[in-house]
């Protein structure tokens, strides 16, 4: 019969044992860290510049403002549109039911899209837009939902997905028209990071 000591294996006395107390300091140096400690000083900097305690109560209450919007229609049976810039992605909602979704471009970095809570207040099933550096006749779908900005086909190109315009969204041709068929005017458009 084996005694419980028998099942005790020694520890073995080597430089790699975390157990062994002759072992000697490892050689660690924070140097090598160096770098990480001067990136994350930097960041830390720009963050605090960046969101000073005014814009940080902008943001949060435009944020508040659209979730509890968000909620609202989720608990309605009303028809909203949800464009998401991070993603570049529109999706058509029917209380808390998506019933289409589609891949846009909306506004580039210099032309941002808006984020907020705005209502179509135009249709237009063609029409000319223009800017400094824009002149786009026949387009078409064109839902307008806050000032310039639409929601509307863009037959000029195929970049969906990617940033590209002026601040509009930007639909294939086919899914605009779906969009334009199903939304009225008065349809909450929620424009969100």
């Amino acid at each position: 019969m084996k005694t419980p000591n028998a099942f005790i294996k020694p520890i073995v006395f080597s430089p790699f044992n975390p157990f062994n107390r002759c072992n000697s300091t490892p050689n660690f140096s924070l140097k090598k860290f160096q770098p990480l400690k001067i990136l994350a000083t930097g960041a830390i900097l720009t963050v605090m510049v960046g969101l000073t305690e005014g814009n940080l109560a902008i943001a949060n209450e435009e944020h508040n403002l659209i979730a509890r919007n968000m909620m609202e229609l989720q608990k309605s049976s009303e028809r909203w549109i949800l464009i998401d810039l991070s993603r570049q992605r529109l999706i058509a909602w029917e209380g808390n039911q998506p019933v289409y979704a589609v891949i846009v471009s909306t506004g580039k970095a210099d032309t941002p899209t808006r984020t907020g809570v705005f209502k179509v207040y135009t249709k237009y099933e063609t029409t000319r837009m223009t800017g400094p550096d824009y002149d786009v006749p026949d387009v078409p779908y064109t839902m307008y939902y806050d000032g310039g900005m639409a929601i509307h086909g863009a037959y000029w190109h195929n970049l969906f997905g990617t940033p590209v315009s002026h601040g509009c969204t930007n639909v294939a041709v086919n899914h605009a028209k779906w969009l334009f068929e199903w939304a009225s005017v008065g349809t909450p458009v929620i424009v969100h990071d």
